[in-house]
């Protein structure tokens, strides 16, 4: 889920970072969640966003993934409290690290065609954060500029040393491509090399639901970032 909370409303929403967590215990079906602050403007810069968040949780099945997006009073506070609101259900078919200590399950070959979705975090050892954020401006260029991507947003469990980045693309093929090539590549050679990261997690998924706004794109059923809804059928 990604948030642009209103201006009226950003003492709730800097709230949420502090006793957020409080309205998720006891969801049914919940397992996992983490909520995150965003760069300025939704980037990957060292600015933050006085507005922008994000919410990550696993849930038991697409059932009560779903019922939480569609009823959960959680979700209605983040809608009203929002001049921005996209929720994303989402399936994982590739997982590779953990998130403290936590693996994600994958229950989805990997799909021929059409749109995909990609999540990457990481901690970042302290000694080596200065050399892993000066890449960051170059980085996030590329990521925006590159071809076939939906939507990228970079995101953050705590600042500078617990980072992520949430992308949507038109097909695994442009993700490749901008993966493998130019400042991104550059920065995960930079990252083996010199072991930036203490943990780390790559995660890709078929999107299965994309519904609402997001940096004034519109996403919804019937829009051309939204596949699979009804040609997938989870466990």
């Amino acid at each position: 889920m990604l948030v642009d909370i209103a201006p009226r409303a950003r003492w709730w929403g800097w709230s949420r970072y502090v006793i957020g967590r409080f309205s998720l215990y006891g969801v049914p079906g919940l397992r996992f969640f983490k909520i995150m602050g965003s760069g300025y403007e939704a980037g990957f810069g060292l600015r933050p966003s006085a507005s922008r968040q994000g919410l990550f949780c696993l849930f038991d099945d697409r059932a009560a993934a779903q019922s939480f997006v569609d009823t959960s009073p959680v979700v209605a506070a983040y809608r009203s409290h929002a001049r921005e609101f996209l929720s994303v259900t989402l399936q994982a078919f590739s997982s590779r690290g953990t998130w403290a200590g936590r693996a994600l399950p994958t229950s989805l070959p990997a799909p021929q065609g059409g749109p995909i979705a990609a999540l990457t975090r990481a901690s970042i050892r302290p000694a080596v954060a200065w050399s892993f954020w000066r890449r960051a401006p170059a980085t996030e260029a590329s990521l925006l500029q590159a071809p076939g991507c939906l939507l990228a947003a970079g995101l953050g469990e705590a600042p500078l040393l617990r980072q992520a980045t949430f992308s949507v693309w038109d097909s695994v093929q442009s993700m490749d491509a901008y993966a493998r090539s130019g400042a991104h590549l550059q920065a995960i050679q930079a990252a083996h090399a010199q072991r930036y990261f203490s943990e780390s997690m790559f995660v890709r998924f078929v999107p299965l639901r994309l519904q609402g706004r997001w940096k004034g794109r519109s996403f919804d059923e019937t829009g051309p970032a939204t596949v699979h809804d009804a040609s997938v059928q989870l466990p």
